[in-house]
């Protein structure tokens, strides 16, 4: 992913400004700072639910939502798009799961439908993701049936059976009960250490930082404060800001 003068406005409110940063393949990079400083926003616009203002953002090498031409800021149309978008999985805050389906065809539906699977291979597929994170059993109960811990496993689960590339966390703990968190951090650092999967990740969960990160981003008001590797960041981080925010955090 390349991003590149990347600028985000809500009405008068500018969100992101001026962003320039890459996360080469098979790299895990944290955002984190306070809340409102950008970081959700940043994953939404790979996500394209967002509508970038300005600047461009590049994904394996093509153009996800503006490109250039003849020295002219031009918009991607919406089956580009979508197609640039099958190889990048999200996994939400708040699960959204679809309430009316089982796990089961939570996790089958984008595979056949998106990518073409057969439901027998869609559902292999599914069975063996739901025993990966631990839910087998739990294949044809209904999210409302499920703790939030689960229903965020089903969640992972469903966003590894597009077998994306890029693989965006969005503070996929922060809506759990405490106990339930360790659940969920669990089987996220099994995917990061059994896989090569480029992960950007949001989170307030400073030691999960440590654990997978090959690099954290700090973030404030719209811009990158600091970055390094995760010992220097946590350990000996240069920029009072930073300092700041994770004396109030840890």
């Amino acid at each position: 992913m390349e991003f590149r003068d990347v600028l985000k406005r809500f009405g008068d409110n500018t969100v992101l400004q001026g962003l320039d940063f890459t996360v080469s393949r098979g790299e895990r990079v944290t955002l984190i700072g306070p809340s409102g400083s950008g970081k959700t926003t940043i994953l939404r616009l790979v996500m394209t639910l967002e509508e970038l203002t300005g600047g461009y953002i590049h994904v394996g090498g093509v153009p996800l939502q503006y490109e250039e031409k003849g020295g002219k800021r031009v918009r991607i149309p919406d089956k580009r798009r979508r197609r640039t978008t099958t190889d990048i999985g999200m996994v939400f805050q708040h699960f959204n799961l679809f309430p009316n389906m089982t796990v089961l065809e939570n996790i089958v539906e984008a595979p056949i439908h998106v990518k073409g699977l057969s439901r027998a291979d869609a559902v292999s597929k599914a069975e063996g993701l739901l025993a990966k994170v631990g839910m087998g059993e739990k294949r044809d109960m209904k999210p409302s049936q499920l703790s939030g811990g689960q229903q965020q496993r089903v969640a992972i689960a469903r966003a590894l059976a597009m077998d994306p590339e890029i693989l965006l966390l969005d503070e996929v703990t922060s809506a759990l009960d405490p106990e339930l968190v360790g659940e969920v951090l669990a089987v996220l650092k099994d995917i990061a250490a059994e896989t090569d999967i480029s992960m950007l990740i949001v989170t307030h969960e400073m030691q999960f930082a440590r654990d997978v990160s090959d690099r954290v981003m700090m973030f404030d008001q719209g811009s990158i404060v600091e970055e390094g590797p995760p010992a220097q960041i946590f350990s000996e981080p240069a920029h009072q800001r930073t300092r700041d925010f994770l004396r109030a955090v840890l």
